[in-house]
């Protein structure tokens, strides 16, 4: 007795998952079907299974999603990602060299800038990044509607502020995920700010010495060290904009976050045994080798004439600016310091984030202080606005780092065993500087004087505790346990690749409901 034709689509369907070959099986013990079932099949094969991937502006977390992309796919090889990107003007060269390195099944849409209102330059960087999604919903709504009819689209994959884009995923009945780029410890802050924000009074966050208790975490957060927008008024757009970020973060279908269980276990665990979505820790994510050449044989061929662990790399991130005063404080400094250094530099602003989004037009080394170039010769490379932050932080020659503690550059010093000088401008970067320095003691953080500005001899000090001491060298070979605990967590049977795996498992089995 033949059994309905459904019985034999669902096989079919399962088979193209899993293994195209074996169709052939299909078609051996079915007769009156297989006309139907061909017929399918070259209907399915045309309709290739796809995701689509909605990163937060800004090249810091496109990386990371880019990252994750290649790895889901070698996880699922019929799968094809296409990334439909925000942008409030033209994309940054090191934007379009990463998108133009895309693998054969990946690929990109720019979406058409989004119509902004006039904002001021002193907008916080993740209130910015959010209304740029939240601008661009009609062109992404287009974009989904094309590939819907072009593809089985399967899922929506979103940055942590381009969380917008949920509610475009259950309109087109799509599995909806949350990419975190940032560690487990600030996703589970952000868990929780909208119940603080129901249980506290206004002034709560006013008090900046008062703590925080966060979900998993030992030690309690002071409030000056919350994410940059918890400390605006309640009734700012900056406040409500975060806030709304976190509150739809409970909506999701699953959150996928760029960490490992042994970098912050605890956290990890509680997230993963609490109600809420599901918690996939599958980092660490990284590049593998930067995108863009620029700087790159100047910067590598002067690291490879120095000692090992003999140089401080100095660099702010992909966006990340300070005041001039500060500038020259760090440039005087790391004279002072005596110790061999390579800084990536960018032009004095007194918005910290002020060139995260468009870039800067100006030759940043003309602010340096008078005479500096020539004191330092053979002591430091000064390079303009971007440097191979991959290849140089795996030099052997390199012993420090000191970062605004973004969490990709976090990551990529864990990842080659680096210690860190900490030093955080916006955003949740005092959160990581935390954790860095108190719960994983890998880090030291330089101090700040009544007007906001580290001195000369504080960068001075910093320095010499990381490139110098026991200090410097029990930090070392805790960042050496941390970087081998990144390679298990990422090896055949580690943590993440598991974890890895059962987000793979979901999506094929909403590819087989098809």
């Amino acid at each position: 007795m033949f059994k309905p034709f459904s019985h034999y689509k669902t096989i079919l369907k399962e088979a193209i998952i899993q293994n195209i070959s074996s169709l052939l099986h299909i078609y051996l013990k079915t007769n009156i079907y297989s006309n139907t079932l061909i017929s399918y099949t070259i209907y399915i094969m045309e309709k290739k299974a796809c995701i689509a991937m909605v990163p937060s502006p800004g090249l810091s977390h496109l990386i990371p999603l880019v990252e994750f992309a290649k790895e889901l796919v070698l996880q699922n090889h019929n799968l094809h990602v296409t990334f439909l990107i925000p942008t409030l003007g033209s994309p940054t060269p090191s934007t379009k060299a990463l998108l133009n390195t895309l693998p054969p099944n990946m690929d990109f849409t720019i979406l058409p800038q989004a119509n902004m209102p006039d904002l001021p330059e002193s907008i916080e960087t993740a209130t910015k990044m959010k209304l740029i999604v939240k601008n661009s919903i009609p062109f992404l709504h287009e974009a989904l509607k094309s590939l819907t009819s072009q593809t089985h689209l399967i899922a929506l994959v979103f940055g942590i502020f381009s969380t917008d884009a949920h509610y475009l995923a259950k309109q087109f009945n799509l599995l909806s995920y949350a990419f975190y780029a940032s560690g487990a410890t600030i996703l589970s802050f952000c868990l929780s700010l909208p119940k603080l924000d129901k249980t506290t009074s206004n002034e709560f966050f006013s008090d900046l010495i008062k703590t925080v208790s966060v979900p998993g975490c030992v030690n309690p957060f002071q409030v000056k060290d919350l994410p940059t927008p918890v400390l605006r008024e309640r009734s700012s757009e900056t406040y409500k904009s975060f806030l709304d970020v976190c509150q739809t973060l409970s909506l999701v279908d699953g959150v996928i976050v760029n960490t490992f269980m042994d970098l912050e276990p605890n956290v990890i665990r509680t997230l993963q045994e609490k109600d809420g979505p599901c918690v996939y820790p599958i980092g660490p994510i990284i590049q593998t080798k930067s995108s863009r050449e620029i700087n790159g044989s100047m910067c590598m061929t002067w690291l490879d004439n120095q000692s090992p662990n003999s140089v401080l790399f100095v660099s702010f991130g992909s966006g990340g600016t300070l005041s001039h005063d500060q500038l020259n404080e760090l440039a005087f400094g790391l004279e002072l310091s005596g110790h061999k250094f390579l800084w990536v530099m960018r032009a004095p602003n007194k918005f910290a984030g002020s060139a995260y989004f468009i870039g800067q037009n100006v030759d940043p080394l003309e602010y340096l202080p008078n005479g500096f170039f020539d004191r330092t010769k053979g002591q430091g490379l000064v390079v303009p606005s971007w440097a191979p932050q991959i290849e140089v932080l795996g030099h052997k020659s390199i012993g420090g780092f000191l970062s605004h503690c973004g969490w990709n550059s976090t990551l990529e010093s864990v990842v080659n065993g680096v210690p860190m000088i900490a030093w955080p401008l916006f955003g949740e970067q005092r959160m990581n500087a935390i954790i860095l320095i108190d719960e994983l003691k890998v880090a030291v953080r330089p101090i700040v004087d009544e007007s906001d500005i580290v001195k000369r001899e504080e960068v001075a000090n910093v320095v010499k505790r990381v490139m110098e001491g026991e200090e410097g060298l029990e930090m070392r070979k805790r960042m050496q346990e941390l970087s081998d605990a990144a390679a298990a967590a990422l090896s055949e049977h580690g943590s993440s690749m598991r974890a890895l795996s059962g987000l793979s498992t979901e999506i094929a089995k909403h590819l087989s409901g098809m």
